[in-house]
């Protein structure tokens, strides 16, 4: 926090620093909330796993507004939130899918295992670069999603050499010189993309009931709002480029 700001806070009680140590326990939640998805996908419960994944994703998208709102920063200086929630992240993130990824049977069995590794190694990598996000807010290379990764190779269930390949292209597009939306900070078309995100989301609910047994129209409807999170920057960059 800007100390410049510090004076004007309301002075730190018990209640403050409780309701703020309580955002911290929140976020690791999502630990243990990987462990059930964890437990699902051993199980091979794959919807179940994806679930448990979802509410996850819930609790990240949650307690970064709820930290800033109690002040969590200043209130409860010995506890870095952004570590927990990177902490958090690998596991919902990456670890996770990663080993439903590898253990699904969707790749070539020889290098199932090698992808795997790949998926963990560059995740790791990923979260760890200080430049995973750009001044505009906007992703730099693959944003490690492979949650998101997971739940489009469940979905369309391609055989298993395009699929190995696809994560293999993923995996190197990690670090590739290009952005992808950020879904709520981007400014840009954020209006488009929180529609286009609220109706992702309850494809993907719809698909999860139904254990992936969906019609083309819902897989079509997925797909196109995964090209606009990946592609509708590099397309609006060159437009304007060719503008120039």
């Amino acid at each position: 926090m800007d100390p410049t700001t510090e004076p004007d806070s309301a002075p730190a009680t018990n209640r403050m620093r409780t309701a703020a140590f309580a955002v911290h326990v929140f976020t690791a939640m999502g630990a243990g909330i990987a462990l059930l998805a964890m437990l699902e996908a051993v199980r091979e419960h794959w919807a179940n796993m994806f679930g448990w994944l979802g509410v996850a994703l819930i609790i990240d998208a949650i307690d970064g507004p709820l930290a800033r709102k109690l002040e969590v920063v200043r209130l409860q200086p010995n506890w870095s939130g952004e570590v927990l929630d990177l902490v958090v992240d690998y596991v919902t993130y990456v670890f996770v899918p990663a080993y439903a990824i590898t253990a699904s049977g969707m790749l070539l069995p020889v290098v199932a295992p090698i992808l795997g590794i790949g998926i963990m190694v560059s995740g790791a990598l990923y979260f760890a670069d200080r430049r995973m996000k750009a001044s505009d807010n906007h992703f730099r290379g693959f944003p490690a999603l492979w949650n998101v990764a997971a739940f489009y190779l469940f979905l369309l269930h391609l055989p298993p050499v395009l699929s190995s390949l696809g994560i293999a292209v993923l995996i190197a597009l990690t670090f590739a010189p290009f952005h992808v939306v950020h879904p709520v900070r981007v400014v840009r078309l954020r209006w488009l993309t929180l529609w286009l995100m609220a109706i992702g989301a309850v494809l993907a609910i719809y698909t999860l009931a139904r254990d992936f047994d969906v019609g083309a129209p819902i897989v079509a409807g997925l797909c196109a709002i995964a090209v606009y999170i990946i592609g509708s920057d590099a397309v609006i960059r060159r437009i304007k480029s060719f503008k120039a």
